[in-house]
């Protein structure tokens, strides 16, 4: 049989014409039927890297996230990282209410990162400060500022007490005029620049808001010692129970025998 002779290889996100491994003309898969629909994971399956991991304390967010070797791999703590809300008002509605903690803690990265990526995605219109005068609409600093809709601001008491759902559903599609980050931001990236605009508000509440602590809403984040200090007890917790069911087994072995 010719295929047997000449097996076809079918290689996914190939970007160029493959017709060196195919046996005929009729064999050959189009190019652009290649490439009109992204390959996605076959149901039912993790993506490489996607498996999920506890994130064991602060300290080993730089693991996590791959940064620790050249090649490494990004290991979501959530794993595959689903988003189970639409865009619609009903699932924006329910993001809001039941999105609540921030996945990852406050740190002095996070917020350095946060603010970069706010000020290239979010601060034109935002505002630098968060208070909605962004380049865009702020007619005293930008002469030729004609964004007819206002944006958003932050600093509101509506927003100082917004949780964090309603935030991350926005960056996910968006709100009114403002177009979604779904494909610009990764999933930790929208959560950073979230706590970035957590310590925007709690300056403006005259609040703390860092790795050391947080005085502005502990609902918001939990600070990078508090969180290494969580991570340290849940660690002794786990070496307790690991000790005293050595214990336990020792007794057992010690019932049998007499």
């Amino acid at each position: 049989m010719p295929d047997m002779g000449h097996s076809l290889a079918v290689e996914a996100n190939v970007y160029d014409y493959y017709e060196y491994n195919t046996w005929d003309k009729e064999s050959t898969i189009p190019l652009w039927e290649l490439v009109k629909v992204p390959g996605q994971p076959v149901a039912g399956t993790v993506p490489r890297g996607y498996a999920g991991q506890a994130l064991g304390g602060a300290a080993n967010l730089d693991v996590v996230l791959g940064n620790d070797q050249i090649g490494g791999i990004r290991i979501a703590p959530n794993g595959s990282v689903p988003y189970y809300y639409e865009d619609s008002d009903s699932s924006r509605t329910k993001a809001i209410a039941e999105i609540i903690d921030n996945p990852f803690p406050i740190t002095a990265d996070g917020l350095a990162r946060g603010k970069e990526l706010y000020g290239f995605y979010c601060g034109l219109c935002h505002g630098e400060k968060g208070d909605g005068l962004g380049f865009l609409y702020d007619a005293d600093v930008n002469k030729n500022a004609k964004y007819l809709a206002a944006p958003a601001n932050l600093l509101k008491e509506e927003f100082q007490t917004a949780s964090n759902g309603r935030f991350y559903h926005a960056i996910m599609y968006g709100k009114n005029v403002m177009g979604g980050y779904a494909d610009k931001l990764s999933q930790e990236e929208r959560w950073q620049v979230i706590h970035y605009i957590r310590s925007l508000q709690a300056k403006e509440a005259k609040a703390t808001y860092n790795e050391k602590e947080n005085t502005f809403n502990a609902t918001f984040g939990m600070p990078k010692a508090a969180f290494d200090a969580k991570s340290h007890d849940h660690s002794m917790e786990d070496i307790d129970m690991e000790t005293e069911g050595m214990h336990t087994e020792g007794e057992h072995l010690t019932d049998t025998h007499q």
